[in-house]
């Protein structure tokens, strides 16, 4: 998506009809905050994202695909990094996971 995580939540929300204030209700936001997230003068906290997921009816990791997609991409754009940034990252997770699983096999 080539949109903020703001944008993309304002387009969800004019794309259901949903007011400002009514998607707020469910996010359990004022209107006021939402609209700054929706502008980019905020960031949207991560642990709703499991309430806007139900209010779209959205898969909940397809969701925070969109979300931590932004979040990495603002980053890197601040900090100035090459896109090999993503390819390290990348093996930094499977290193992780690579840990996570052999500490799971750990029978004691």
């Amino acid at each position: 998506m080539k949109t903020t995580f703001g944008e993309y939540i304002r387009k969800l929300r004019t794309d259901k009809g949903l007011t400002l204030t009514e998607l707020a209700a469910l996010l359990k936001l004022d209107s006021a905050n939402l609209s700054k997230i929706e502008n980019g003068k905020r960031e949207f906290n991560e642990k709703r994202l499991d309430k806007l997921a139900t209010a779209f009816e959205l898969d909940l990791n397809k969701l925070k695909t969109e979300y931590f997609s932004d979040q990495f991409a603002k980053k890197m754009f601040e900090f100035n990094c090459s896109s090999e940034t993503l390819i390290i990252a990348e093996e930094k997770i499977n290193y992780l996971k690579s840990i996570n699983v052999k500490q799971s096999e750990i029978k004691f």
